[in-house]
């Protein structure tokens, strides 16, 4: 439903961005470590979004990028962690030092999130190894076909994985192809690296 979210910020407090969008005010549920990379009241900011609703309540929620969206959407999909979970750990864990602490199954460093029991942090190991991994779009070695990418992590495969299938594929391509034809054949012969056929 919502994107993103562009407006000046009219104000914060340890939960919420109230963001000010021609005669409306937002207010945004976010982790504290998000609202630290904004601006501050008065600034321009853009916040990108997501909807959580139920039959009793409404309420946005904001990240400072998508990546941010992202970690927070795959959270959801752990057993035990529901949004508030999700933003409490958010806020007490930086995402490269999240990202760093699954990929080296290290238990101990997600037990010292604030919040963050044993048997969650165990859950969490087990169904996100792998899925918050991404390569910034800035860096040199950033694949052209990150969308694809994302696409084989949404069906499950690791992000690592799929990139590496993506650069096999895109190694075999004939030449002549257009974009859309390249896209194609690429997605086609990544899940066929990727499940071993």
């Amino acid at each position: 439903m919502f994107n993103s979210i562009r407006g000046i910020v009219g104000g914060k407090n340890s939960e919420a961005l109230f963001l000010l969008t021609g005669g409306l005010e937002w207010e945004i549920t976010m982790p504290a470590t998000d609202m630290e990379q904004l601006s501050s009241s008065g600034g321009e900011c853009r916040v990108f979004t997501w909807l959580y609703h139920r039959d009793d309540q409404m309420r946005l929620f904001g990240f400072a990028d998508e990546t941010r969206r992202n970690t927070f959407l795959e959270l959801l999909k752990v057993e035990g962690i529901g949004p508030k979970g999700a933003l409490k750990i958010m806020g007490g864990i930086g995402q490269e030092d999240l990202e760093r602490a699954l990929e080296a199954g290290d238990l101990a460093r997600l037990e010292a999130v604030p919040g963050l029991g044993k048997k969650t942090a165990q859950k969490m190991l087990l169904a996100l190894k792998g899925k918050l991994v991404h390569t910034p779009a800035d860096s040199p070695s950033a694949s052209p076909y990150g969308d694809l990418i994302e696409a084989l992590a949404e069906m499950g495969y690791e992000r690592r994985a799929a990139a590496g299938a993506i650069d096999r594929a895109e190694k075999e391509l004939p030449a002549g192809l257009s974009r859309a034809e390249k896209e194609k054949l690429l997605f086609k012969n990544a899940i066929v690296y990727l499940s071993g056929s």
